[in-house]
Order: C-alpha cells, then structure tokens, then sequence
C-alpha cells in the first residue's frame, strides 16, 4: 500500500509517543508526500516540538529519520492532476494531496473530514489505519 501524507499525519508522526508514530513504524506502507510539506512542517516546528516535548537536537534527529523514509514529490510530478483535484473536493488546501494520490494511484492518510467528501481515492483516518493493523490487513 502507498500512502500520502498530509500536513497533520506527518506532524503527529514526530511526536515518537503518538498512535501515529506507532503505525508509521509498524504498517507495511510505502508514505509519500508534497514536496512542500517539508516547509509546513518547519513553519509549525514549534507546535511539533511543543507537543512531542522532543529537545530541538532530538527532534532534528527523528525529523532526518522520518524524512528518509518517506518519497518527497515535486508539484510539477503531479500537477497534470490538480484540474481534477481541485473540482473533487471543496478545500483547495488538500488539492495536492489528492492530486499526489491520484499520480501514483494510492490511498491518503489524514484526519481532514474534506479528504473524505471525495470518492476518486480512498482515504484513511488514524483510526483506520489501526483498525487495519489490529485485523492483520496491514
């Protein structure tokens, strides 16, 4: 399975004592994201850092770690999808998450209910990715 991140998934992967830190490490997944997402995660570092009580060193550390696992994609890779995008859902802040999905043919990860006003692409709650773990689908 291949999954996109979104801004909020990735940002509760950094805090090591979440649910979603825990699947990230355990799910048998390929993740995938915007290239951009790597700027959003700097512009909020304070909140992350706030709320994973990491120190600035270790959070360094776990942010080279989760970005080596994950395949950064440049808008110009999935741009040729935004039209699409962009006339499915009706927050224009996740058209590049969909678009991004509909490139590579693969689900999102993320707790926006807007994500899930669309039926091109599946999309998983933090809460269904355990379900899947816990039922041995992933």
């Amino acid at each position: 399975m291949i999954l996109v991140l979104d801004n909020n998934s990735l940002f509760s992967i950094m805090n090591p004592k979440s649910v979603s830190a825990y699947l990230f490490s355990s799910i048998r997944a390929e993740f995938i994201a915007p290239e951009f997402i790597k700027s959003e995660l700097k512009k909020y570092r304070e909140l992350c850092l706030f709320k994973s009580k990491l120190s600035e060193h270790e959070f360094e550390i776990r942010q080279k770690e989760i970005e080596e696992s994950i395949e950064f994609f440049e808008e110009s890779k999935y741009e040729e999808f935004f039209k699409t995008a962009k006339a499915s859902i009706s927050d224009p802040d996740d058209v590049d998450f969909l678009a991004l999905a509909l490139l590579t043919n693969s689900a999102i990860w993320s707790n926006d209910p807007h994500l899930k006003e669309q039926s091109l692409v599946p999309v998983f709650t933090t809460s269904d990715i355990l379900d899947k773990l816990l039922n041995g689908e992933l």
